[in-house]
């Protein structure tokens, strides 16, 4: 009955707007895309597609006067009066006429500084008129790419069967569209609340859109705007030390306002700045509508080329709001010659400026689904879609709905499944890949020549990987089941060793997974490896330094994940561990051969004969706590995605005890704690921090296995983009302990704000990082490290690198050293 009600509720809504709709031209019949339009004094507003085509849904036809707004040409108002539901409304604009008196700008004088030192001045005022609202929200995301190649440094590029399909022969054609129709509730600066009435995904009838109204806020009354860096407002407290400004002429509009046109021009090409027009009203000096371009390099990524952000804002003369009602932001981006571009449609409608919300209006869930938001039907879209499709946009969702049963039937996915699970010879020996796409299960086989898991070591020698892996998920459920075994064989030990793991997501709600694992393998002294196979076989073979320590661990371990509170896992895990001393079997190296390695003990380097740890066994036992400050969450029918909230740290909180081990000396309590946490400094950088502190009890005599050992680094070669877990001259070994222990690490990253200012060295568009790292351990003299480097360093648009000197200081000794960061080892590791 309820289905049947709201059924009712929905026709009846539906059939009680009236629409106007049509083409706006100029006038040479030029068709003109994203004109606003609007009902005076409402906030019922569209804007016109690509084609100029628009259909604006009013409550009623009869005296409406609606508003046709488009920067460059004329506000035009057109009376409607009609009896039909339906309203045919052609227009054509005429370009606007820029009036400027004739006078001489004198630099001390600037008729547009003037303007936007009133604008500034008056920025709070204007914001706060629109510093609660509740509105309507409509997007449109298009996603495009041109001339993708087949292969990408001899790579097949794989989009997927479906995906590819929808590509020309040349490789052009688009890849995503998708709407979205919203409800939303906003409070100043970020409380957010969304409820999606529809979602729609061209060719995905199970799609939820990500257009979501909490990714489009762009509002330029902030100082800064969030582009993955801070972006200097051109309307911002400071504004004046970034930018240039030119008055290039004014208008009025049809409420006889004037308008400025004030052309933005950026003091350093290098800054995080924008650069186009900002139209501000005169006396009020509100956002009339803004039209701007940020270069990729100035909001540091290399990979974008150009974007471009409009929003057009409408007055209402009745509670005098200028409030924003269309936004569009496109893109163009481009790599190996593959160009994309893309473009998002947004519309605000409907506002309502309340005095207060109610106290549980805003909580920790800021986006909610609709019940079978994603089944509304073409007729609903077509009612209530306030932009109207393109005939490139309608025939994608045309071409892509129609084959989508077509390729959810068993009978096509079984025949694209055969033809890539074709086998082949020389598959036993490369690897091989087999899926059922209709029974969601696939199986991977890594091969005999699985090349990229070799390594050296001076324990195994030369040693590989391969192995077998299964996987089944259903993604309605959240459900996913892996299971999987690794062989490794060193060719120095002759040994051969096997481990086994099998896992299960039950959900995508509590993320609610447990984790089975066993076998044998050999593993580093630190469980955090802090040296890679990749740098320590480099380190070895090349300079015979083998940093890299392990023994041999023979186990069998459960663990259960789960979110139990909203931002709160914990994480249990049971082991069984047998650990055995291992010894160097090789001294193999590709140069200097005369050189010795050093021992396999991480205590004697020197000793070849004595073991670190005598052999032993133990069981273990792990709870860790993640908790996440003001986590925030957006609720899908698919399952809940978290939202870390970048005000708050992240703790972790973790205790550890070994229990009926083979000798009691093995047993111990451990308790430890990190903050980690990103300090935001606006368009000065950002200061990451990472506190970690801990105790052990009753460890005296515990396996050096079991001590607290920090990440060090004796290779010169940074992997990782921050370093935030690591000291880069301590020895891996030189400070673990079974005691008490704080660990400090803080960086700052400018962002740009010293480099760009900086002549010559803004040429390399790079970021400048300032740290300091201290290491506190009872009874011992504390250990800190000082470094400033460059990062984003690199060649054209990949900037994979960073350069950092470090001065370091223990107990009286001090060292300096250079480390060079190779970020593309993250990728090979």
């Amino acid at each position: 009955m309820r289905n049947y009600t709201l059924f009712a509720f929905l026709f009846f809504s539906l059939s009680n707007f009236a629409q106007i709709k049509g083409t706006i031209t100029d006038e040479k019949g030029n068709p003109l895309p994203f004109v606003s339009v609007f009902e005076e004094n409402t906030y019922t507003s569209t804007t016109s597609n690509e084609q100029g085509n628009y259909q604006l849904n009013v409550k009623e036809v009869g005296k409406n006067k609606i508003t046709f707004q488009y920067l460059g040409f004329k506000t035009l108002k057109v009376a409607v009066s009609s009896n039909s539901k339906t309203v045919i409304l052609d227009v054509k604009l005429q370009e606007e006429s820029f009036a400027l008196n004739e006078v001489i700008i004198d630099p001390k004088n600037n008729p547009a500084n003037a303007i936007i030192k009133s604008a500034i001045a008056n920025k709070k005022q204007n914001s706060d008129k629109t510093a609660r609202y509740t509105a309507d929200f409509y997007s449109k995301g298009m996603f495009k790419v041109k001339d993708l190649p087949k292969k990408i440094l001899g790579q097949k590029v794989d989009l997927g069967e479906d995906m590819a399909s929808n590509l020309d022969s040349t490789g052009t054609g688009i890849l995503y569209l998708s709407e979205t129709i919203s409800e939303i509730s906003f409070e100043k600066p970020n409380k957010l609340k969304e409820k999606i009435i529809a979602s729609k995904i061209s060719g995905n009838n199970n799609g939820y859109s990500y257009n979501t109204a909490s990714l489009s806020t762009y509002d330029f009354y902030e100082n800064n705007l969030d582009f993955d860096v801070k972006l200097i407002s051109p309307i911002a407290d400071n504004a004046f030390n970034y930018y240039k400004y030119k008055l290039e002429g004014t208008f009025f509009d049809d409420n006889n306002q004037q308008i400025n046109k004030i052309k933005v021009t950026p003091k350093r090409d290098k800054e995080p700045v924008f650069e186009g027009y900002i139209y501000i009203v005169d006396d009020s000096f509100a956002i009339y509508a803004i039209d701007l371009d940020i270069k990729g390099y100035r909001m540091k990524n290399e990979f974008t080329e150009i974007m471009t952000l409009k929003q057009s804002f409408s007055y209402n003369s009745k509670n005098k709001i200028w409030s924003k009602n269309a936004q569009t932001l496109s893109f163009n981006a481009g790599i190996f010659g593959i160009k994309f571009s893309g473009k998002f449609n947004y519309v605000y409608s409907n506002y309502e400026f309340p005095d207060s919300f109610e106290k549980k209006t805003f909580g920790n869930e800021i986006v909610a689904f609709e019940a079978n938001a994603n089944k509304k039907d073409d007729a609903f879209w077509n009612e209530i879609r306030p932009i109207p499709l393109t005939i490139e946009e309608s025939t994608d969702y045309t071409k892509k709905d129609s084959l989508l049963t077509i390729r959810k039937s068993r009978k096509y996915t079984d025949s694209i499944d055969a033809k890539n699970n074709k086998f082949k010879v020389w598959d036993v020996l490369m690897g091989y890949d087999y899926k059922n796409t209709f029974k969601k299960y696939s199986f991977d086989y890594k091969g005999l020549l699985h090349l990229t898991s070799l390594s050296f070591n001076t324990v195994q020698g030369f040693n590989f990987d391969t192995g077998f892996s299964f996987r089944k998920w259903n993604e309605e459920e959240g459900k996913s089941t892996s299971i999987s075994t690794t062989f490794n064989y060193g060719f120095s030990d002759e040994r051969f060793r096997v481990t086994g793991q099998f896992s299960h997501r039950f959900n995508t709600i509590n993320y609610a997974t447990i984790w089975a694992s066993g076998g044998t393998k050999t593993t580093q002294f630190n469980g955090a490896e802090p040296i890679s196979k990749f740098v320590n076989s480099i380190s070895s073979l090349f300079f015979k330094d083998n940093y890299m320590k392990l023994y041999n661990l023979e186990f069998a371990q459960i663990n259960y994940s789960q979110d139990v509170a909203n931002g709160i896992n914990l994480n249990a895990r049971v082991a069984y561990e047998q650990r055995k001393p291992l010894f160097n079997t090789t001294d193999y190296s590709f140069f200097k051969k005369d050189d010795t390695y050093s021992s396999n003990n991480p205590l004697a380097p020197d000793d070849f004969t004595t073991p670190a740890f005598d052999q032993h066994h133990l069981f273990k036992t792990a709870l860790t706590a993640r908790i996440n400050f003001g986590n925030k969450y957006i609720s899908r029918p698919d399952g809940r995605y978290n939202i870390k909230d970048e005000k708050y740290p992240t703790v972790y909180l973790v205790f550890e005890k070994a229990f009926a081990a083979s000798e009691k000396k093995y047993e111990f309590e451990r308790v430890g704690a990190s903050v980690q946490y990103d300090l935001s400094l606006g368009n000065k950088g950002l200061l990451g921090m990472n506190f970690k502190a801990g105790k052990f009890f009753n460890a005296e005599n515990i396996s050096f296995i079991d001590y607290r050992h920090f990440n060090g680094n004796q290779t010169h070669i940074g992997t990782s983009d921050r370093y935030l877990n690591v000291f880069n001259l301590m020895p891996y070994y030189a400070n673990s302990t079974n005691d008490s222990y704080f660990e400090m690490h803080l960086e700052h990253n400018d962002t740009g704000f010293i480099m760009n200012k900086i002549p010559l060295l803004n040429l390399l568009k790079s970021t400048m990082n300032i740290g300091f790292h201290s290491l506190a351990i009872p009874d011992r003299k504390p250990y800190s490290e000082f470094t400033i480097g460059l990062d984003n360093l690199g060649f054209g648009k990949f900037k994979l690198f960073r350069v950092d000197y470090v001065h370091s200081y223990h107990g009286g000794v001090q060292q300096n050293g250079v480390v060079f960061g190779l970020k593309i080892l993250n990728v090979l590791d």
